[in-house]
């Protein structure tokens, strides 16, 4: 399923959506140029957010173009860490809502006496 030659098929979208598309393209090319954060780190976080995602195609494409942006092996592997220690983090901090000890009551509070979303910041 996986193949880099399945990315020819974006010609595709561009034939069917080429507003969309062009939009798309311009957005991504201008959110990976060099800024107060540098092209590299761009694209150090690009594999991070790949990984998180699971995207092969991305994992790949950013690996080259960090690779061309002069990142090092080391600063790789670490991105690779950081991304796997996210992802486990969310694992952790989700699994606290397994843990309530007898679920939540009719009306959605945890039995332990947190209602849903109280610990949710609010906006208004």
């Amino acid at each position: 399923m996986y193949a880099m030659k399945n990315l020819e098929n974006m010609k595709m979208l561009a034939s069917h959506a080429p507003e969309a598309m062009t939009a798309f393209v311009a957005f991504d090319k201008a959110a990976l140029a060099g800024g107060a954060l540098s092209a590299k780190v761009k694209e150090l976080m690009a594999i991070a957010v790949a990984l998180t995602t699971q995207c092969p195609y991305c994992i790949e494409l950013h690996s080259i173009k960090a690779r061309e942006s002069g990142a090092t092996e080391s600063e790789i592997a670490e991105t690779v860490l950081v991304a796997a220690a996210l992802r486990a983090g969310g694992a952790i901090t989700h699994g606290t809502h397994a843990c309530i000890p007898n679920g939540c009551d009719d009306n959605g509070v945890d039995r332990g006496g947190t209602p849903p979303g109280a610990l949710v910041r609010k906006t208004r």
